[in-house]
């Protein structure tokens, strides 16, 4: 339809629930048919999804672990671990990603695939990622003290937290109450976060970059294709996404994929990280096409402090130690 001039497009989701099948009063053929819309718009909206019992089944395993996910953090349930960040040409850890757990005494360890979605509607992420973000910088702050080497300490950043207004000054307590330089903290961004409010967007990471910290983009490569984003937004590091690191050795596509984003970083004055390196053909495959860094399973797996602590000075001569 035309609106003042502007053509405007309507889309419609839909959720149907039939009857007898689903029910055979209204209030539960409508709950059931509301259930499908939810379905619809989480797969893209402007298409139907039929009700079925497994979203009945998802919709009571979410609402069972937002209660139990409601006092984690009061009785100390969530954990960060660690995994290094290796320089591929020398070797060096240069970083470590601080990567959230969740350890229920009944349900054991719950994969934030399942507990973080949840966390982000039900707005528990802002919490949460307050914890993640004091811990990691607490965490990174006591390894320098107790003479480990100086590296950087990486975030994962939610959009609802990102979009916070007090969202810098909350990183900036962080790092005050921690004692942290900020030059040792990394926040992890997502390409759709920066593109979504670009202009709301670009004023925080100007007051983020202010303090002195440094930025990422995470699963690079995997969301818009347009790159006008990266000329606007003063970001340190391109995240390569696993999918793509994971192939290079089977995929042509993929190989190419990762050799065109590292020019292209390199180009913009960037560095690259590759997640999810599993072999050492894939690190050698990643030095030869130039990439800087590296993070996976060949390296390490995510680590508790403590145990991180004991595998960094098992490969790092320490002072101390020599």
């Amino acid at each position: 339809m035309q609106l003042d001039g502007t053509f405007q497009t309507c889309t419609v989701s839909l959720g149907i629930a039939r009857f007898p099948n689903d029910g055979t009063d209204f209030d539960t053929l409508y709950r059931k048919a509301d259930m499908a819309m939810s379905q619809a718009k989480t797969a893209g909206r402007n298409t139907f999804r039929f009700f079925d019992e497994a979203m009945h089944a998802q919709l009571v395993e979410r609402r069972h672990l937002l209660s139990l996910l409601r006092g984690a953090l009061e009785r100390h349930e969530l954990r960060l671990h660690y995994q290094p960040q290796i320089d591929l040409h020398t070797g060096e850890v240069i970083g470590a990603e601080a990567l959230i757990r969740w350890q229920h005494p009944e349900l054991g360890v719950v994969s934030p695939a399942r507990f973080i979605p949840i966390a982000e509607e039900s707005g528990l992420i802002v919490p949460i990622g307050n914890w993640v973000m004091r811990e990691a910088c607490r965490q990174a702050k006591a390894w320098q003290d107790a003479g480990l080497p100086r590296f950087v300490v990486a975030v994962n950043l939610s959009a609802v937290q990102f979009r916070l207004p007090d969202f810098c000054q909350t990183v900036a307590d962080a790092l005050t109450d921690s004692g942290l330089s900020p030059d040792c903290l990394e926040l992890e961004l997502t390409e759709s976060l920066l593109i979504n409010d670009a202009d709301g967007v670009l004023e925080t990471v100007r007051e983020l970059k202010a303090l002195g910290l440094q930025l990422s983009i995470d699963d690079f490569g995997t969301g818009y294709s347009s790159l006008a984003y990266l000329k606007r937004f003063d970001v340190d590091k391109l995240k390569i996404d696993q999918s793509f690191v994971r192939d290079m050795d089977r995929d042509a596509d993929s190989a190419a994929l990762v050799l065109a984003i590292v020019q292209m970083a390199h180009s913009l004055g960037l560095k690259t990280i590759a997640e999810g390196v599993e072999h050492e053909h894939l690190a050698a495959a990643l030095r030869s096409l130039n990439c800087d860094e590296a993070q996976g399973y060949h390296f390490a797996r995510p680590m508790p402090a403590v145990d991180f602590e004991g595998w960094l000075r098992n490969v790092v001569a320490l002072p101390e130690d020599r």
